[in-house]
């Protein structure tokens, strides 16, 4: 077909609705905390009477993120509605090209992640007793102290890394503050990362203006997402063994300045062939 020929028909296929990138067209998984969005460093931000800008700062990261995908040639995106309940944003101040996964996934740590092709962590925070960590804590700062999985110490980055990795998609990008990026290194190599604030303790952090955090969050997922077959899964050894540190009722949160380890703390441990049922369950 002579040149002119091939640009007609790319006319009349716009036209009809076919986009010349759908040959390259890939679906994307975000899945979306609070802790390490844009902007929050206090946790009554994320649970209390400032709760509000947490949401929206979260709903500003999301955004930004889901229209960097759509930039860079995603026909679908799902977002995954990920902190505490997984009831936060209102879906009507989220980008109508994401699909909006929220409440309770049961045993399911990625509803719909089926045909992926990259898991972006987005809001994330670091490991619990993690230095200068904003808010770390390892999926609940009110009972947890420190999590391992087979022997080596791990938070929600490693964890959701592996689980993501059973189902066959890689973690591309981890945003969050600048302990989080350095621990995402750790545990995907070739990772991209996009820090949105520099932590300077468990509830102060030194932030970006948010339209650069939005900024560098957009240029970072462009990057990740070039890259995305050039990221290898996270895998770990089977059977798998999550053991957890668990605190005592009444224990201040991981992430109060003034938390102090517990020596003696309870031990409970798992194993199984799926690490995504050893956090989830059922249990046995």
């Amino acid at each position: 077909m002579k040149k002119s020929g091939r640009m007609l028909a790319v006319l009349v296929g716009c036209a009809l609705g076919w986009s010349p990138l759908r040959a390259s067209a890939f679906k994307v998984y975000i899945f979306a905390d609070m802790e390490g969005c844009t902007g929050i460093d206090h946790p009554s931000q994320i649970r209390e009477e400032r709760a509000a800008e947490g949401v929206a700062a979260m709903e500003g990261d999301i955004n930004a993120c889901v229209a960097a995908c759509v930039e860079a040639g995603a026909t679908v995106v799902v977002v995954r509605d990920g902190h505490g309940s997984g009831s936060n944003v209102a879906p009507e101040r989220i980008d109508r090209r994401a699909e909006l996964i929220q409440g309770p996934s049961g045993a399911h740590r990625y509803p719909r992640i089926e045909g992926a092709e990259a898991v972006i962590l987005l809001g994330y925070h670091a490991k619990s007793l993690t230095p200068g960590g904003v808010l770390a804590h390892s999926y609940s700062s009110q009972s947890i102290q420190r999590m391992f999985l087979n022997g080596r110490e791990v938070g929600e980055i490693g964890v959701d890394a592996v689980i993501a990795g059973e189902h066959g998609v890689p973690v591309v990008l981890v945003i969050g503050d600048d302990k989080t990026c350095a621990e995402a290194r750790e545990w995907i190599p070739g990772v991209v990362t996009c820090e949105t604030k520099e932590g300077t303790g468990p509830q102060s952090a030194k932030r970006l203006p948010a339209d650069e955090a939005r900024r560098r969050i957009r240029e970072a997922t462009l990057e990740a997402l070039r890259r995305r077959r050039d990221i290898p899964l996270v895998r770990t050894e089977y059977p798998a063994a999550i053991r957890w540190e668990r605190l005592p009722k009444g224990s201040r949160r991981t992430y109060d300045p003034d938390f102090v380890p517990v020596a003696d703390p309870r031990i409970e441990e798992r194993t199984g062939d799926r690490v995504e049922a050893l956090l989830l369950g059922p249990w046995r």
